[in-house]
This record gives C-alpha cells, structure tokens and sequence, in this order.
C-alpha cells in the first residue's frame, strides 16, 4: 500500500494548471452578505488541448477545485501548424477584440495576460497576438479561445505574385517629307456692289 501511495505522489498530472484570476464576490441575500470565491483557471497539456473554467466556492482551494473541472469540460483541440498556428484570426467576445496570427520560427510569444497563459498551455510557441478591446481578462480569455477554435489544419500560403515585366517598345516617329512645293493660299477680297459702281463712276 505504501508503495502504491509514494508512486501515485510522484506521477504527473494529466494537465498543467494555471490561475488567472481570482476574485471575492459578495451575494446579498434577505440575511444578508454571503461571501464566496471566485476563481478562473486555464488547464492544458502543451500538446494541442487546452480549457478555461470559472467556478465559485466557499473557500479557495474548493473554487479552484471547481474551475478546473470546469475547464476539462470546456477542452478544445488547437489545430497547430509545427510550433505555431496556419493563419491570422480576428474574433471577438463581449466586449473583448483579439487579433492573432502566426510568427517565425523563434520569435516567441508575442502577448500579454491571459493570452499568453494560453498560448503556453496550449503548446504555441511562436505567435503575435492583439487585444484591442476590453481588458477584461475572463472575456479576452474566452476571446482567445474562440479564435484558436476556429483554426483548420491548412496551411494558407501567401505566394508571392510573378510580375512580368515588358520592354516598351518606343517606335521613333519622323516627321514625312514631302517632295511638292508648298503652295501659298491666296485670300480673295470680297468687295460690295455699291463700291464697284462708285469705282466705274469714277473712271468716266
């Protein structure tokens, strides 16, 4: 039995856990204020699976108890493309806005918060990502998981676009000469009757 014992101590858990947030709320009731816990952990295994769960207790120790079941219900699977994600994701969640998308090979996490928990649990090394919205940290969390959710196993490759370039072909344009004179226009002036009577007039 002993033996059962010490190597159960030594085996590793399943998930790694992390706290994120941890609250004490109060419930008024017609006695009055009840106080409780409220606690927020990220859970994953730093393979693909990662969850968030939020749960409230009496003590500590039991609301922490609770969001981490909570969290092994909600797991999801992150589709990864070797140390980072295919492509860029914007999703949102309540009032939280998340941007992410996919970095270089040994550029790190590149977030702040309750992204970068997940992104560590989840097994993602290398990513940029954004908040631009509330910094709540449970709705920028939720925010996150969602885009993470939505990731496929494709690749999208940006290509970059050949362009061709054409020689203009510039065609020298002379000027065409022509071998016959240039005849000069001649401008008749047009006189009235009356001054080519006054004219006869005269000459008699």
């Amino acid at each position: 039995m002993a033996n059962k014992r010490f190597n159960n101590r030594n085996k590793k858990p399943e998930f790694d856990q992390k706290l994120l947030d941890l609250a004490r709320v109060v419930r008024v009731v017609k006695g009055g204020r009840r106080f409780s816990f409220r606690a927020t952990m990220i859970i994953g295994n730093r393979k693909g699976k990662v969850g968030l769960g939020v749960a409230q207790g009496t003590d500590v120790a039991g609301a922490i108890n609770k969001s981490v079941e909570a969290a092994k219900k909600s797991m999801i699977i992150v589709k990864r493309l070797d140390s980072t994600i295919s492509y860029r994701v914007d999703e949102r969640f309540c009032g939280a806005q998340v941007m992410i998308k996919p970095a270089k090979e040994g550029k790190g996490i590149v977030a702040g918060g309750a992204m970068r928990l997940i992104f560590e649990l989840a097994g993602v090394k290398n990513i940029t990502a954004k908040s631009l919205g509330s910094s709540n940290k449970i709705n920028i969390a939720k925010a996150t998981l969602k885009a993470l959710d939505q990731l496929e196993g494709k690749q999208i490759v940006n290509k970059p676009i050949a362009v061709k370039f054409k020689k203009a072909i510039v065609k020298k344009v002379e000027p065409k000469i022509s071998d016959k004179p240039k005849v000069k226009k001649t401008v008749k002036k047009v006189t009235s009757k009356k001054a080519v009577k006054a004219k006869k007039e005269a000459t008699k």
